[in-house]
């Protein structure tokens, strides 16, 4: 049977996260929901990342099998239905075999603050008007590249077989306006280890936290010792990496 990915960006605000939940309004959901109004059939969608409740994406994927006809259409099609806060980008036929989450080899995030009032970043980014020494957070987010075993950036009752995680970027940059902006790029995530990232780190740079003791937070592979408070609004999924099978399928203009 064909299999298709489907290309999404969202503002989370509204939602209890990006994969389908019991009781819950989500991503999966307002999609599966509209498919099924369109096509007038169920659907069964596999999410490639899962984001939390009040948590975006720029960019993410659902994969599904069918053999209806699926043209370019399908995404005004979409996008006429699905409320404002959820946009359809592309929808593209692969390999019958392709898994939107397994052969996805990386992923990167970026995180928003702001120091001083501003109506346009409230519901996308954390306002935070803490002094923060930038050289402090960029050290920290250095020595993050020296580590594979992320246990205690992970919280917990996560059922995952492996803790190790391979990050390829990890920066701080300060941008216009005052806005604070980390990025992180890595071939797997844990359950909130960016935020759990964010909040150890802002400890660091307000000098709460020495780098030798964030070393040892990070060894100490104990979720306690780690700072999950950062709230989710200022969470961006900017970007799921494909293999060199998948990828070339994922051109816009060409699903």
């Amino acid at each position: 049977m064909p299999r298709y990915f489907l290309e999404l960006a969202y503002k989370g605000t509204a939602y209890s996260g990006f994969q389908v939940q019991d009781n819950a309004n989500t991503i999966q959901a307002e999609v599966q929901q509209v498919l099924e109004i369109i096509f007038r059939t169920t659907f069964a969608l596999t999410g490639s990342s899962r984001t939390d409740a009040g948590v975006h994406a720029l960019q993410n994927y659902f994969h599904f099998d069918t053999e209806l006809p699926i043209t370019g259409k399908m995404i005004y099609n979409l996008n006429a239905l699905l409320p404002a806060a959820i946009s359809v980008k592309g929808v593209y036929k692969v390999p019958a075999e392709s898994h939107c989450r397994f052969d996805a080899v990386a992923r990167s995030y970026t995180y928003y603050m702001y120091k001083r009032k501003n109506p346009f970043m409230k519901d996308r980014g954390w306002m935070y008007p803490y002094p923060v020494d930038l050289n402090l957070l960029n050290q920290a987010a250095g020595i993050l590249l020296l580590y594979k075993d992320f246990t205690s950036f992970s919280k917990r009752n996560t059922q995952v077989s492996t803790f190790l995680c391979v990050l390829e970027e990890s920066e701080w940059s300060l941008e216009e306006g005052g806005v604070m902006v980390y990025r992180v790029k890595a071939n797997r995530f844990l359950r909130g280890m960016v935020r759990g990232l964010v909040g150890t780190m802002l400890k660091v740079g307000r000098g709460q936290v020495s780098l030798d003791d964030f070393r040892a937070i990070i060894e100490g592979r104990d979720s306690t010792l780690a700072d999950f408070s950062t709230p989710p609004q200022g969470l961006f999924l900017t970007r799921v990496f494909y293999n060199e099978v998948v990828a070339p399928y994922l051109i816009p203009g060409e699903g």
